[in-house]
């Protein structure tokens, strides 16, 4: 006996005979090569017919012994996987249901269809249970049709019939001319004999396992009086004139749980006492890991009563086989081969939407037919086909956006049937044609994204293919489902994935960069550093640090945001070096270390590629930033001017309008306010077709804090400006920036003579920079506190 585990071990002393008998051979042909004459005809005359005898006697016994176990397993591990019952000889020939369970409801609006209709088909996928309901429902009203039960399988042995085989059969049954040719005529002449027969008896025809419409349709329309029709079949049948569908899915879960318990008190008392199913947990999620498909669930809960299985060892073994990675060896364990060679629904799909329905049990989420063809190495049209035979038969489900998903209750069947036949290697291949399907096209479409602008600027008369945002936005839980691999195996990932996995990595970042999600982003960094590559090659690493930097900074947190670029700044190349240094160099710039702010930004600038303009303008904007920091407007006009200017030509409208925005102050450090004024109207006109609310609300409060300095006249319209600066940022998080719009907004007041609003502004600022440490705005907001106060004393 072994557990659902393990697997049962035969005897191999047949096949060691067999290999004996084959070396022995080998090794008398090599004596008599070698030896003299004496031991050459020794071994040509005992050692070759010994041989002989014990190669065949090892193969016979092999094939005697494998004959008798299989025999023997036919005998001992009867499962009642059955539905039907085999009827009594003669007419009528209703079969009675095998341990009918549950189903109540269904048999119930069967015997209510057929007391008034008078043709009524039961409809699901296949092996869900409708020849048994079918069956159960015209036992259950047997006294109302006195004259005759009758019942006919339309498959025989295991292949449909065809319409002339279906009527000669019910001929037989009825006695009746059966068709004399398969021609029209001849189908249709023996209907109407059939017909005849029937008209005017209560008779009930209960027509199983109907495949096509074909093999039914002479009998329709039925005879319009006391006969009643029951056809039992899948979703082919639907649209059939004159026929009422009832449509049954799979039992529920507590069905499913009765059919385990049933199935299993009809087995032969074990030794290990075992917990009774209906109350034991572990059994509700095995019938669900099963798809509670009743003819798995029955075979699987009469062996687990048979060899006293516990149904947490049953539960394990199925999970592991479930939520193991797929390119991770593990044997498959007795329960889960049960529960896949049990899957008749699946066994009678063609080969190829059979090795589909396994390989899309590795996509974790809804997926369109592109990305289905790319996982499966197959033409997109024959995909197309095989999908329709999926959905069809119930295997897949749609999603919106043409996309297809395995139904969420087979997910569990379909990974355990990819386990047990697919091979290690061939579910890799799947995964790297998956990733590197992923990874470049989430590559194409991040490299729109600047193009179109931001989230708020999408332009959604776009072909969805063509609309990056669109793209991402369907796409996201299947990117971020492939990303985050599950525990354990991100230190496994193969080796020909990884390198595709960290490109759509990549990729995934600069969209949940743009979309501002900043959880996800940071989730995605870590799960790259905790894979063996950010170990292998440091410039990963340095990679997934520059991320994280980046995103603290976008968290106005400049202190973890300089600790995590200058891990990346050491642990990148020479050309990520570049990057890395300008981030570092700004967020030491939020940190007022301007001096070291300056050497970062001026080595990134030195280090980067001639090729790189982008780059080069976001340094030169750094620089500018950082020398009007530290009182140089000159130097720093001149790397502002240049970062306009290179931002202008490659069409950069958030990194040009940001290099006005800083240029409206260096003219007002320079007394320059006509040009002050032109830069940050420009500015402001500038981030209208920019979606960029932070950057936009520090243009204003430039203008504004322009305005008051250098025409005190126009306080009004400053006031406005600040006004809407503070409504953008009061939106996020409280920044420095909030308290230095409130500072200003205070001077706004009292500019125009309202020196009690003044007052609460300045209060304000002064709580918003202590929130956010930020010494120079609350040492100015008190400071003007301070010489109101004295003001109002004086």
């Amino acid at each position: 006996m072994t557990g659902p585990g393990g697997s049962r071990g035969g005897s191999r002393w047949p096949a060691l005979i067999a290999i004996g008998g084959v070396v022995g051979s080998v090794l008398a042909n090599v004596a008599s090569n070698l030896a003299g004459n004496v031991l050459s005809e020794l071994a040509a005359s005992v050692l070759g017919p010994v041989t002989i005898v014990l190669a065949s006697g090892g193969v016979v016994g092999y094939v005697v012994y494998e004959v008798r176990r299989r025999r023997a397993g036919r005998e001992v591990d009867p499962e009642p996987t059955e539905v039907l019952t085999t009827p009594a000889a003669g007419a009528p020939n209703l079969p009675y249901t095998a341990e009918f369970t549950g189903r109540e409801e269904h048999v119930d609006a069967l015997v209510g269809l057929l007391t008034r209709e008078h043709a009524v088909a039961v409809l699901g996928r296949r092996a869900v249970g409708t020849s048994a309901c079918a069956v159960q429902a015209a036992n259950e009203c047997r006294e109302d049709f006195p004259d005759g039960q009758y019942y006919l399988d339309l498959r025989r042995r295991g292949r449909p019939r065809s319409a002339r085989q279906v009527l000669t059969a019910l001929a037989r049954i009825l006695g009746t001319a059966p068709p004399i040719s398969g021609r029209p005529d001849a189908l249709a002449a023996a209907a109407d004999a059939l017909r005849g027969q029937l008209d005017g008896r209560k008779i009930v025809l209960v027509l199983d396992n109907v495949d096509r419409p074909d093999q039914v349709r002479p009998l329709l329309p039925p005879t319009a009086r006391t006969c009643r029709l029951l056809l039992a079949g899948g979703p082919a049948l639907v649209g059939l004139e004159g026929v009422v569908a009832h449509w049954i899915a799979e039992p529920g879960t507590s069905e499913a749980v009765e059919l385990f318990a049933t199935a299993g008190g009809a087995a032969p008392a074990a030794r290990v006492r075992r917990a009774d199913p209906r109350t034991d947990p572990a059994v509700r999620e095995i019938v669900d890991l099963c798809g509670r498909q009743p003819r798995t669930v029955r075979a699987l809960g009469y062996r687990t009563a048979q060899h006293g299985w516990r149904h947490s060892d049953v539960l394990d073994a199925l999970r592991r086989a479930v939520q193991t990675p797929p390119h991770q060896r593990l044997a498959v364990s007795p329960a889960a081969r049960l529960v896949t060679e049990r899957d008749i629904a699946y066994r009678v799909l063609p080969r190829q939407a059979r090795r589909l329905y396994r390989l899309m049990s590795l996509v974790p989420a809804p997926v369109d037919r592109p990305t289905i063809a790319a996982l499966a190495g197959r033409h997109p049209e024959l995909v197309t086909a095989l999908l329709d035979r999926l959905a069809a038969a119930a295997f897949v489900v749609g999603a919106p956006g043409d996309r297809y998903e395995i139904r969420p209750l087979l997910a569990g069947s379909a990974r355990l049937h990819l386990r047990d036949a697919d091979p290690v290697r061939a579910r890799v291949a799947a995964q790297a044609r998956l990733t590197r399907h992923l990874a470049r096209r989430a590559e194409r479409h991040v490299a729109n994204l600047a193009v179109l602008g931001s989230p708020g600027d999408r332009e959604w008369s776009l072909p969805l293919d063509d609309d990056p945002y669109g793209w991402f936005d369907l796409h996201q839980e299947l990117l971020l489902a492939v990303v985050r691999v599950p525990a354990g195996a991100k230190e496994t990932l193969p080796r020909r994935v990884r390198r595709w996995w960290f490109r759509l990595a990549v990729a995934l970042c600069g969209w949940l960069a743009y979309a501002e999600r900043l959880d996800e982003w940071e989730q995605v960094c870590r799960t790259v550093l905790a894979t063996p590559t950010a170990d292998d090659r440091p410039e990963i690493a340095g990679w997934a640090h520059n991320e994280l930097g980046v995103l603290r900074r976008r968290r106005h947190d400049p202190q973890g945001a300089a600790a995590a670029l200058t891990l990346a700044v050491n642990e990148r190349g020479r050309r990520g070096n570049a990057q890395a240094r300008m981030n570092l160099g700004l967020a030491l710039l939020d940190l007022g270390q301007l001096d070291d702010a300056v050497e970062h930004l001026e080595m990134s600038r030195r280090h980067r590629s001639g090729a790189d303009r982008a780059g080069h303008a976001l340094t030169e904007l750094g620089l500018g930033a950082a020398q009007l920091a530290r009182g140089e407007p000159d130097t720093a006009h001149h790397h502002l001017v240049r970062a306009a200017n290179t931002f202008r030509s490659v069409g950069d409208a958030r990194g040009y309008a940001a290099a006005l925005t800083n240029l409206v102050l260096v003219h007002a450090a320079l007394g320059e306010h006509l040009d002050a004024a032109q830069a940050w109207r420009a500015a402001l006109r500038e981030y209208e077709s920019v979606n960029d609310p932070t950057s936009r609300a520090t243009a204003l409060l430039n203008a504004g804090a322009t305005l008051l300095s250098s025409t005190p006249g126009q306080a009004r319209t400053a006031y406005e400006l600040l006004a809407e600066s503070r409504r953008l940022r009061e939106e996020t998080r409280p920044t420095a920036g909030l308290a230095r719009t409130l500072l200003y907004l205070g001077d706004a007041c009292a500019a125009l003579g309202e020196r009690a609003d003044a007052r609460r502004h300045w209060a304000d600022a002064a709580a918003v920079a202590e929130e956010v440490a930020d010494a120079q705005g609350l040492a100015a907001a008190d400071a003007r506190l301070e010489d109101d106060a004295d003001s109002r004393v004086t």
